[in-house]
């Protein structure tokens, strides 16, 4: 039975674009862009509205569990859709440690032992993730959305208490890497912007989708742009040129505003906010593996169960904390994946909805998307190549010998034919499910 309501929309549409990256991101796009991450900060939330809106619109219109999965499917087919899976599914391993190390870099600011500390915090997040997902506990989405509550509270303390100690001063130099860098810190931001594809896969539940999930859309897409702006601008105008190298800046600006021991406890805010995330994501991409595997696009020995697929999840991220990049271009593989998702969600939105407002609202949003992918730089050739190889997978899948035998001549992923939303591992931001075989 459909009960979700606006007030309850708004709600989780908020939690599953909050998320662990505000705690760190301002120091990142003020480490490439200086106080001019501002306008980065800016366009991201200007965007936020067509592309939440374009979303919301194929919700109300083809209410859905699958998302982003079910658009593509409808409008460019199987093969697509299941270019998007693999998308999603190995984009995991990649945002994990980026996540756990946003955590990390709280623990080391109360404990110390710097990299060494993120490592250590960073399996322990893991280990205990996979270790709930195997045996099938359950985080639910209150205490998700109770997770979220916390974070909106602590900003909101944040700003109020810290903003009183805004030096202007701190905006000069404005541009310190010049307007480059502008480009590169909306790039990373989009890691805190994804999550409005949930809009179009919470539309199924909604008592009157087509009016129902509009409004909550832009009430949230308000909520998060505020608070966004709010702790981005207070970061820049309080902590000055310190804030590109803090490991902790909401942390730096409890501690001017309250004082006390404030380090301890959005250290530890910041760790149960990414075991939540985290979880959401692992329980998520070991459904969709699953999903793959079921329907042809991954190979069956490797996610056939969800215990496999999570198990590749897990050594995925294990090994991927060790690549010999800097955190910055790590984020920037993983938002080129969630950027190159967006571009292929807002193109089928083109091509399905119908003439008129929201075609010309897509449109947009669409092209807004494509330059942010190419403001991502060589690292989107990341999720192009994962794209590419889904394609090439299930061609050679489909022309083996064994897949004749079978009938497969076109694999597609379930979600684009079932309501599940764990299609999507940004959905699962919103409700992480139990992992069983």
């Amino acid at each position: 039975m459909s009960t979700l309501t606006v007030p309850q929309g708004v709600a989780l549409s908020t939690g599953a674009v909050l998320g662990t990256g505000v705690i760190s991101m301002p120091a990142l796009a003020a480490g490439v862009a200086g106080p001019a991450s501002l306008i980065a900060w800016a366009a991201l939330v200007v965007l936020s509205a067509p592309l939440a809106w374009t979303f919301a619109a194929l919700g109300a219109r083809h209410p859905d569990g699958g998302g982003v999965s079910t658009y593509v499917g409808l409008a460019f087919g199987p093969h697509a859709a299941a270019a998007v899976g693999w998308i999603f599914y190995f984009a995991v391993p990649l945002g994990a440690p980026a996540a756990a190390a946003f955590a990390g870099g709280y623990v080391s600011d109360v404990v110390g032992g710097g990299r060494t500390t993120v490592l250590v915090t960073y399996f322990a997040i893991i280990g205990a993730v996979f270790t709930m997902n195997w045996f099938g506990l359950r985080i639910s989405g209150r205490a998700q959305l109770l997770l979220s509550g916390v974070l909106v509270v602590l900003l909101v303390i944040t700003v109020v208490t810290a903003l009183p100690h805004a030096d202007r001063a701190n905006l000069r130099p404005f541009a310190p890497h010049g307007w480059a860098g502008v480009g590169a810190a909306a790039a990373v931001l989009v890691w805190g912007f994804a999550g409005w594809e949930a809009v179009s896969s919470l539309s199924a539940d909604y008592r009157r989708p087509r009016r129902d999930v509009p409004r909550a859309t832009m009430i949230a897409v308000a909520v998060v742009g505020l608070l966004y702006l709010a702790i981005a601008v207070t970061c820049v105008l309080v902590l000055g040129p310190a804030l590109g190298s803090s490991a902790a800046p909401l942390a730096d600006l409890l501690a001017i505003g309250v004082g006390g021991p404030v380090r301890a406890l959005t250290a530890v805010v910041a760790v149960l906010l990414t075991v939540g995330a985290v979880n959401a994501y692992f329980a998520g991409a070991s459904r969709l593996g699953v999903s793959l595997a079921r329907s042809g696009a991954l190979p069956p020995s490797l996610t056939s169960t969800a215990r496999r697929s999570l198990a590749v999840v897990m050594l995925g991220s294990s090994a991927s904390v060790f690549l010999p990049f800097p955190l910055h271009t790590v984020m920037l593989l993983v938002t080129g994946c969630f950027t190159l998702v967006y571009v292929l969600g807002t193109a089928a939105a083109v091509r399905l909805l119908p003439h008129g407002w929201s075609r010309v609202v897509a449109g947009f949003a669409f092209v807004a998307v494509l330059g942010l992918l190419g403001l991502n730089g060589p690292p989107a050739l990341l999720s192009l190549g994962i794209a590419g190889a889904a394609l090439g997978y299930q061609w050679i899948s489909s022309t083996s010998p064994t897949a004749r035998e079978r009938g497969v001549t076109s694999p597609m992923i379930e979600a684009t034919t079932s309501a599940s939303p764990a299609a999507s591992p940004m959905i699962r931001k919103i409700d992480a499910p139990s992992v069983k075989n």
